[in-house]
């Protein structure tokens, strides 16, 4: 084209409509008649499909929960990569003897890879249809593609099956397992709790009221047997006071007497007490006694004390002085003095079961004062192995609730009470075929001819140079065309 900024009328652009046509009409009737060729010899392609819903589970899930809660799509995912694998497809093109052609010519992979191509797994695009998809095949045989497909679904129906199972399977192995850790460590803090319970028993915590009350009954058991002591203590003392004046002389002062006016007293005194020489060792051992007793709850300060300390030297003095003067035989023998003899050896028996009592008593104390005293530590302890039993206890009970829920949902799906896949429109043998879509074609290679037709004589007008008017004269050469001789046409006559 000499002059690309030329404008044109509708006369024009016919001009060039004539001048070019054949440029339309060739390309136009190539690739239509391709098109038609193409159709008439282009293998017939059949494809069947195959509608499966996802059916809910028949058991409500208020009773029993599934263990299995993935979408459908991840699952649908999975299970077609488990049916289109390389062994399944196999099986597949072996049962219904697919692609003989192909297999004489190419792998084993590659006839796997063209079945692969063949299969379909449509979804619904509408969110409220996503309760199923849709399973096709494409075969050169609408026979074959209507089987295959079935087979397909089939397939697919058994494999969900397979994975839900297989699933709640392995959960029910998994709690089951866990369940079996949680009890022995369960056992294992039960053990501990009893074993320190029977380690520390009586500081336990709730012990400390058992153990303050008969705290406080030692205590007054403890006071009681000490006024018994005391009482007995003092009940003694009398009894070695009635028995010192049973072996004491009447006239204790005759031994002191200034005097010695009277001879012949002198010497009954020493006739009579002449025999007496032998409870001097009866009354030093119980002054003596009497002594130690004294010290034992008094100071040497103490009135008693020096009282006692006082009689043991006169007892010496007495007897320097041969002041026994009474027959200790006779004393031994009154009836008054055994009974004293005997009524002191029972009070003696008496402090010394009293004393053993108080110091029973004393150690009972001191030891439920410590066991008191170890509460507060024993608490703690028993605070922190209870908080341990508790939580462990709280994990075992939730893994039994969920174990017992995963056998309910394993048994669920062992009965295919679960979630299923159910075929509601089986495949059936389709009456056109899918491949190719003959109208499709037609229509593009029509308006592919006409594209080409018009692009090819676009581009041939555009690579024109030649002249088709004055002003295509005038951009070439520069001159002023004066003149324009028409075209002159044949006219009828």
């Amino acid at each position: 084209m000499i002059n690309p900024a030329k404008s044109y009328t509708v006369d024009e652009y016919i001009e060039i409509l004539r001048r070019r046509i054949w440029y339309i009409i060739i390309p136009f009737l190539i690739i239509v008649i391709g098109a038609c060729g193409y159709v008439i010899i282009a293998p017939r392609e059949y494809k069947a499909s195959t509608l499966v819903l996802v059916s809910p589970q028949k058991v409500p899930e208020a009773f029993v929960q599934a263990t299995v809660t993935s979408k459908v799509e991840e699952r649908l995912q999975s299970i077609a990569q488990e049916v289109m694998s390389r062994t399944r497809l196999e099986q597949v093109i072996s049962e219904f003897r697919l692609y003989e052609k192909e297999r004489k010519s190419l792998s084993r992979e590659e006839v796997v890879e063209l079945m692969q191509k063949n299969i379909k797994i449509e979804l619904p695009t509408k969110k409220e249809e996503r309760g199923s998809f849709a399973i096709s095949y494409i075969s050169v045989d609408p026979n074959v593609a209507t089987t295959v497909a079935n087979r397909l679904a089939s397939l697919f129906i058994e494999e969900n099956l397979k994975i839900r199972e297989q699933q709640a399977v392995g959960t029910t192995e998994f709690l089951a397992n866990e369940l079996a850790l949680s009890k022995d460590k369960l056992d294992q803090m039960e053990t501990a709790v009893s074993q320190y319970k029977r380690r520390y028993m009586g500081e336990l915590p709730e012990q400390r009221d058992a153990n303050l009350k008969i705290l406080e009954q030692l205590q007054n058991q403890y006071q009681r047997v000490g006024e018994n002591l005391r009482a007995a203590q003092d009940r003694k003392l009398f009894i070695q006071k009635q028995l010192t004046d049973l072996e004491m002389p009447i006239n204790s002062s005759a031994s002191d007497m200034t005097t010695k006016s009277s001879v012949k007293e002198s010497a009954a005194s020493s006739s009579i007490d002449s025999g007496s020489i032998n409870s001097y060792e009866s009354q030093k051992e119980f002054l003596t006694r009497n002594l130690e007793d004294l010290q034992s709850k008094y100071k040497d300060t103490h009135p008693d004390v020096i009282v006692a300390k006082r009689k043991l030297a006169d007892l010496e003095k007495k007897k320097n002085a041969d002041g026994f003067r009474r027959d200790t035989t006779t004393i031994k023998k009154d009836p008054r003095y055994q009974e004293l003899k005997n009524q002191l050896t029972m009070n003696d028996l008496a402090i010394k079961r009293f004393g053993e009592e108080e110091r029973s008593v004393a150690d009972q104390i001191s030891k439920f004062r410590g066991r008191i005293e170890q509460t507060p530590v024993r608490e703690q302890d028993m605070a922190s192995l209870m908080r341990q039993y508790a939580s462990t206890k709280e994990a075992y009970e939730r893994l039994s609730k969920k174990s017992q829920e995963a056998q309910q949902a394993e048994n669920l799906e062992k009965r295919q009470k679960g979630e299923q896949f159910r075929v509601i429109d089986p495949a059936r043998k389709p009456e056109k075929p899918f491949s190719p879509n003959i109208p499709k074609i037609l229509l593009i290679g029509l308006f592919a001819g006409i594209g080409c037709g018009f692009g090819l004589a676009f581009l041939r007008e555009q690579l024109d140079r030649s002249f088709h008017d004055a002003g295509d004269a005038e951009t070439a050469l520069g001159l002023k065309v004066l003149a324009v001789i028409p075209r002159i046409g044949e006219t009828a006559t």
